[in-house]
Parts: structure tokens; sequence; C-alpha cells
């Protein structure tokens, strides 16, 4: 898997706004079949910095309705990722 698919895009959120102020964690949407490995890898790569730890979740999405069905959920997986000390992603801090 190419590491531009696996990263799709960084989660501005109040919460991960927080965490990322107070631990030096950043907040990604990556692709559903990505492991811990390849999101670590991708993230160095691309950004130029040190991971030391990736968590992960993968979420439900919202259910939509058209009439009287409802369509299934598009599920979407989180990464939560933390940086050695005194290195930060230069394009997530300007947001």
């Amino acid at each position: 898997m190419d590491i531009y698919q696996i990263i799709q895009k960084p989660v501005i959120t109040e919460k991960a706004t927080l965490v990322r102020e107070k631990g030096n964690y950043y907040v990604f949407k990556v692709d559903r079949h990505a492991s811990k490995g390849e999101i670590k890898n991708a993230i160095e790569k691309i950004f130029k910095v040190h991971v030391l730890k990736v968590n992960t979740t993968t979420l439900p999405g919202k259910a939509k309705r058209f009439g009287r069905s409802e369509s299934a959920a598009h599920r979407f997986k989180k990464a939560v990722i933390k940086l050695k000390e005194n290195e930060k992603i230069e394009m997530v801090e300007g947001v």
C-alpha cells in the first residue's frame, strides 16, 4: 500500500487539539486496513519525524436515512500518534 493512501487527513477537533497541546500527540484519519507499523512508517517518511507510539481505533460512521430505509454506516479508522519531544508536524500546527 502506498504511504500517501494510508494517511488520509488530519483530524482537527477540540479534543484532538487539547491532546496535541498536552502531550505532543497528533490524530489522523487513516485507511481502515492499515496496520500500526504501516501507519508509523508512513508518518515518519511523509513528515520526517520520529514516532514513539501509535494507538488506533475503528469508529462507526453515521447511518444515513433515505425515506424508510437506512443505509450502512461508513466506518473509519483513527490513529493517535505520539512524537518524540521537541518534534512537531508543521502542516497540522498551523490549523
